[in-house]
């Protein structure tokens, strides 16, 4: 165990450097679109920003654990949509809210689960498994709501995708700041965090070593899965809608934030403090076009051009480390 653990540490000291040029790019983004746009540089516009990059974050927490594994999910959006019309039509059939709540959990969780399975248990392409529950999922969300929407929701459940704390922090802030920190703890300082490591460096020699590899790569599928549940249910708050359709693209921008934080697609390798500080460039580049008056789908654009780029800096850094 100790040469996987060493293996690990060796295979993530470039991340200073490259948390490092993640923040002056910040900085460097910051400044460009607090000069484009008056509107930009504004304490309050910024930390409205979370409410719109705080479900695609979460998502982007449980990925990493999925990607360091040497794993990927393209079933997220899906299941988010998915959660989000279990929740919506499980409460509009009669069910009480709390139960309505941990029934989108279940499924979420659930969902995870079914993807660590096909992968762990039988051995199956993580890409292939989740490319066919990516339209699994969605095909229920569209079973289960049958093309329709539920927006009658108790007023109390605004406040998970609505509330601000004190009238100025939102909510979504916060619940993204505590799992950040919990995934960073699992990561950095538990030996569940070392096995997550260990796997995605060498699965052969983690298994030699003693790290139990099916439980392994079925938990990070569970924890993904529960995480999107939890971004599914501020997704539904926030937008007051539960519909077949939510969560599109999400898969991208979630990937896109692992990528350009420094984790490496073949697994090994990822930082908490990068997938942050990526998420942040991401949600501002998107907020500063916005209101710099570029289209949305000049936006969708440049966070494809953002991801080639992230995995060609990757592929060129790992090549240089070996």
């Amino acid at each position: 165990m100790s040469t996987i653990v060493g293996s690990a540490l060796v295979r993530k000291l470039p991340k200073l450097r490259r948390e490092t040029v993640l923040l002056i790019v910040l900085l460097a983004e910051i400044t460009l679109f607090s000069l484009s746009s008056p509107y930009f540089l504004n304490l309050q516009n910024m930390l409205d920003t979370s409410r719109f990059f705080a479900e695609s974050g979460l998502i982007a927490m449980g990925m990493t654990l999925v990607i360091v594994t040497g794993g990927i999910d393209l079933s997220v959006g899906s299941l988010l949509a998915l959660v989000s019309v279990t929740v919506g039509f499980s409460y509009a059939a009669g069910m009480p809210p709390a139960l309505a709540l941990a029934a989108g959990v279940a499924v979420g969780a659930a969902g995870g689960l079914l993807n660590g399975i096909l992968v762990a248990g039988l051995g199956l392409s993580p890409l292939t498994v989740t490319l066919g529950t990516f339209s699994l999922f969605r095909g229920l969300a569209y079973i289960v709501s049958d093309a329709d929407a539920v927006s009658r929701f108790p007023d109390w459940f605004a406040y998970l995708g609505q509330y601000y704390i004190g009238g100025v922090v939102p909510g979504q802030l916060v619940v993204f700041v505590i799992v950040a920190i919990a995934i960073w703890l699992v990561l950095e300082r538990s030996r569940f965090g070392r096995y997550v490591f260990g796997l995605g460096i060498n699965p052969r020699t983690a298994r030699m070593s003693g790290v139990p590899v099916l439980k392994t790569r079925c938990a990070v599928y569970v924890i993904l899965g529960v995480l999107v549940a939890i971004a599914a249910i501020i997704y539904t708050s926030r937008v007051s809608t539960a519909r077949g359709n939510a969560g599109l693209g999400l898969e991208l921008q979630a990937i896109a934030a692992v990528v350009l934080g420094g984790a490496d697609v073949k697994g090994g390798s990822g930082s908490i403090a990068g997938i942050v500080l990526s998420i942040l460039i991401l949600a501002f580049l998107a907020q500063g076009m916005t209101l710099s008056g570029m289209s949305s789908s000049f936006a969708l654009f440049v966070q494809g051009a953002v991801l080639i780029a992230a995995v060609l800096v990757n592929e060129v850094t790992q090549a240089k480390r070996s």
